[in-house]
């Protein structure tokens, strides 16, 4: 029996230094087989996932002499902390590994949807030339609210200033001295920071308090032709609401990466058929060829400090 399980993909080759000392298998079906997951974890001291492997009571209890979880990622929607912490179970994200992508991901969501000429292949393969139809809008001079100014969203403002965009964010837990807050406008309520706002981009975990922050009421409030995108946790945005919205033309568009249920299966995707400005992606923005890279070294190295300790 393994050592360490790797049940989800991330870079192979940084098992290298793991696989000195330890046995390791790495098996990313494991995630779609929990039977064999479990029977594979009874002599595992360590196990490496990434968002879709549920470490919980039950995989606890199958795996007795586990000490450490290592996640490709930071969001820790499936792992039981204090069901980790009753076993003595180390969590390590990988913080910050691939805080980089995602804020790319999202600066050039934002441009897609105010732009809104990068969907008319289908068009113009089939001979229409729809230039009197894609005339899109310019990012310079919008108004960007971030809900949460943690490490992404830092990122993802940085850059929409440099892009001439005037960026305000609303974390009640970040104190008003933080560095965080220079070039950003600090609003003082999530209703104060969506009202009349361009865009917005979701970046704090998904809690009691954050599932459905944004809402029928309070996306009413964003500006006409506001886009929405959402790289955090599926169920922080309504996307029904959302959909809905985006229909009526109030909202001109959206880019989603999580969803409430995920996979995303073709009837949650009902609600988005027929939008044209509306981007869907599989829970990819923090993947990419270097992030994938950092994510597998820093989760392997917090592994591995475990163990050894």
């Amino acid at each position: 029996m393994a050592h360490v399980v790797v049940s989800e993909f991330m870079n192979e080759d940084a098992l290298a230094p793991l696989q000195d000392k330890y046995s390791v298998l790495f098996d990313p079906t494991l995630v779609d087989d929990r039977p064999r997951l479990l029977r594979e974890l009874a002599e595992a001291e360590g196990i490496i996932v990434r968002n879709r492997t549920q470490v919980d009571e039950e995989m606890l209890a199958a795996a007795p002499k586990l000490r450490a979880v290592g996640r490709l990622g930071v969001g820790l929607d499936n792992i039981d902390l204090d069901a980790c912490a009753a076993h003595g179970v180390a969590v390590h994200p990988a913080t910050g590994a691939n805080a980089l992508a995602v804020a790319e991901y999202v600066v050039a969501s934002l441009l897609m949807l105010f732009r809104g000429a990068y969907q008319a292949n289908s068009r113009m393969l089939a001979g229409s030339w729809p230039r009197a139809d894609l005339q899109g809008r310019e990012s310079t001079g919008k108004l960007l609210a971030l809900v949460g100014l943690g490490g992404i969203a830092r990122l993802v403002a940085e850059r929409a200033a440099a892009l001439g965009m005037h960026v305000a964010a609303f974390d009640p837990f970040l104190p008003d001295d933080d560095p965080a807050w220079s070039g950003v406008d600090r609003r003082e309520t999530i209703e104060e920071l969506l009202t009349g706002a361009d865009a917005v981009s979701v970046h704090v975990p998904l809690t009691d308090g954050t599932r459905h922050i944004l809402d029928a009421d309070s996306l009413s409030l964003l500006a006409e032709g506001a886009v929405v995108v959402n790289t955090a946790r599926g169920g922080i945005v309504d996307d029904a609401a959302l959909a809905t919205s985006i229909r009526s033309g109030h909202l001109g568009g959206a880019a989603l990466d999580v969803f409430e249920e995920e996979p995303l299966t073709a009837a949650g995707a009902e609600i988005f058929v027929g939008l044209d400005n509306v981007i869907l992606t599989p829970h990819i923005a923090g993947l990419t060829a270097e992030s994938n890279s950092r994510v597998s070294d820093v989760t392997v190295a917090n592994v591995l400090q475990t163990l050894t300790s």
